[in-house]
């Protein structure tokens, strides 16, 4: 969904800025057929909303593939056994963060969807957006938890 969402962002803002430039040719020439053309509405609200897809779904994709930035310089120095602790730890705290961000989007998702709070041009919600950040970073705690349970059975290995 997240590769999906950055081509959708990059086509759709492609086409805009096109459409743009045929604007401004026909204000400068005045030639009549291009006329009909105009940019398209709510562009940056599009960008913004797919935008949000595309991080919130790749967090867990990331997670599993340990792509995100790690120092483990001086850790790698470390017996396995430490490296397994501090691995736990690492993952619980990050377990403990996305455990937070998963309850608060959820929480603001009902408030926005409660308000009817929408956009501006496009009169979009915004909830299912936020739903889908919390439902992301649930699927990131999930990743985490196992983490935390292979290095929990490094820790406990004899």
């Amino acid at each position: 969904m997240a590769g999906t969402a950055i081509v959708c962002m990059m086509l759709l803002t492609c086409a805009d800025v096109f459409l743009r430039y045929l604007v401004t040719l026909y204000h400068e020439t005045h030639w009549k057929f291009l006329a009909p053309f105009h940019p398209i509405p709510g562009t940056y609200e599009l960008v913004f909303f797919m935008a949000s897809v595309a991080v919130a779904f790749a967090m867990a994709h990331t997670s599993v593939e340990k792509g995100h930035v790690a120092v483990s310089f001086v850790v790698n120095l470390f017996p396995k056994r430490a490296q397994a602790v501090i691995g736990t730890i690492t993952s619980s705290f990050g377990f403990i963060l996305f455990a937070l961000l998963t309850w608060r989007s959820v929480v603001y998702a009902n408030h926005l969807k409660g308000s009817g709070e929408v956009s501006l041009t496009l009169q979009l919600p915004f909830w299912p957006f936020v739903h889908g950040i919390a439902f992301s970073a649930a699927a990131v705690c999930l990743v985490l938890l196992v983490e935390i349970l292979q290095n929990l059975v490094q820790v406990l290995k004899k």
